[in-house]
């Protein structure tokens, strides 16, 4: 037993966030997103029985985000321009922005990315965690920054 670990992650994710290292990327993908086929040489981790926004939460209060190297270190997926598809609004988004602030951080280190890139980026991440979310496009990928010692 550990304390202050949020017990939804398992020790498969803590091990994967632990070895991760300064601009490594680890995707929070939704129920819909097929992460072994996109991810075949990274780790996958199932997280079945939770939302995007519960891992977020549990992942942002043990790792730091990259707003010293990165604009836009958390990014959300939206649908291709050019696929008809316009979602103005979006209740796992607004949930992620309550999160992020709610770790001390502002908004606008949060930025929007289309599906299709989505799909070339979180293929690079170190760690692919796959959720039971099932709002549509409840997909994230945050960049891992360093934690400042003061040293």
């Amino acid at each position: 037993m550990l304390r202050g670990i949020p017990e939804i992650l398992s020790s498969d994710l803590l091990k994967a966030l632990a070895d991760m290292g300064h601009g490594d990327l680890i995707a929070i993908v939704d129920d819909f997103y097929p992460a072994k086929t996109m991810t075949p040489k990274g780790i996958v981790v199932q997280a079945k029985g939770n939302t995007a926004g519960e891992i977020l939460d549990a992942v942002m209060s043990l790792m730091p985000i990259d707003t010293d190297y990165c604009e836009k270190p958390i990014l959300h997926i939206i649908p291709d321009a050019d696929s008809g598809i316009i979602v103005n609004e979006n209740p796992v988004w607004d949930e992620m922005a309550e999160i992020v602030k709610k770790y001390g951080y502002d908004e606008s280190i949060i930025g929007t990315i289309e599906r299709s890139e989505y799909y070339k980026k979180a293929c690079n991440a170190f760690v692919t965690v796959s959720t039971s979310e099932m709002k549509p496009y409840g997909c994230f990928i945050l960049q891992k920054g360093v934690l400042w010692t003061g040293k």
